[in-house]
């Protein structure tokens, strides 16, 4: 399925109104299941799934590891994309367990939990292992535009990146949803078998809970958003260990978490 597609379109610019082609970014329907039952459908740009279904089932706690995933298909259907996914024994018995019904909509991610203690987790303090400069912080945010081809096609999605410390891309993944980008890039990063303590996140979003949640619940220590943190985001970042970053834009950045890990590169940061 296409990521985007040409509307024909009237545009008025500079007092005169015009018919043009012009890109659309595309959006689906996409459920996961597991072992051939229904957990959630959420909203999500058709590309990428597999990556997709992986990293939400690390994020959300399905599963503890890549190898826990046995096997996932894209299987289309007629008012949407299934993605079948199969997991081991001891991780469907415990999603049977704790089963929660939900719908996700685009920008949503905590839609029909059932208890705040559900909604509100809290993974282990990430590692202290990644201290990068503000000069290669700003490496990345430079770049960042460039590499987003669907974003600068259709001007309607988000990006999620993974950057090393000196600030050179190492993945990227795009979506209507913010969850749904960083989602695909874990997974991508989980199939690769990425360190958390080689590089650092940028998301092109704001950041809120989920958002640095998902990031700590694998152990990313560097989170930069390009707008503004929301409170409860800054509090969660605060007691899981993140440096949380917003405002992360080419010649300006805020750290509102543990700024000792990024330095001027000079000393130690």
């Amino acid at each position: 399925m296409k990521t985007s597609r040409q509307l024909a379109v009237t545009g008025w610019e500079a007092g005169r109104a015009a018919r043009r082609d012009d890109s659309i970014a595309s959006e689906v329907a996409v459920a996961l299941t597991y072992n051939r039952r229904s957990h959630v459908v959420m909203m999500a740009t058709p590309a990428d799934l597999e990556d997709l279904g992986l990293g939400f089932s690390l994020t959300e706690g399905i599963i503890d590891r890549a190898a826990d995933l046995l096997s996932v298909r894209v299987v289309p259907r007629e008012t949407g994309i299934e993605l079948a996914m199969a997991i081991s024994t001891e991780c469907f018995a415990r999603l049977d367990a704790q089963r929660r019904n939900l719908t996700g909509r685009t920008g949503c991610g905590l839609c029909g939990a059932e208890s705040l203690q559900q909604a509100m987790r809290y993974p282990p303090p990430v590692e202290v292992q990644v201290h990068i400069t503000h000069a290669a912080l700003q490496r990345a945010l430079q770049a960042l535009p460039a590499e987003q081809p669907l974003q600068v096609e259709t001007g309607a999605v988000h990006c999620a990146a993974w950057f090393d410390r000196d600030g050179g891309l190492r993945a990227l993944r795009e979506d209507v949803g913010r969850h749904n980008a960083l989602d695909k890039l874990i997974g991508h990063l989980a199939r690769a078998g990425f360190e958390p303590g080689e590089g650092f996140l940028v998301v092109s979003s704001r950041a809120s809970y989920e958002m640095v949640y998902k990031a700590a619940a694998v152990g990313m220590e560097v989170v930069a958003a390009v707008s503004a943190p929301t409170t409860l985001a800054a509090e969660f970042a605060q007691r899981s260990g993140v440096t949380l970053v917003g405002f992360a834009r080419p010649g300006r950045h805020n750290i509102y978490t543990f700024p000792e890990r990024i330095g001027d590169g000079t000393r130690p940061a």
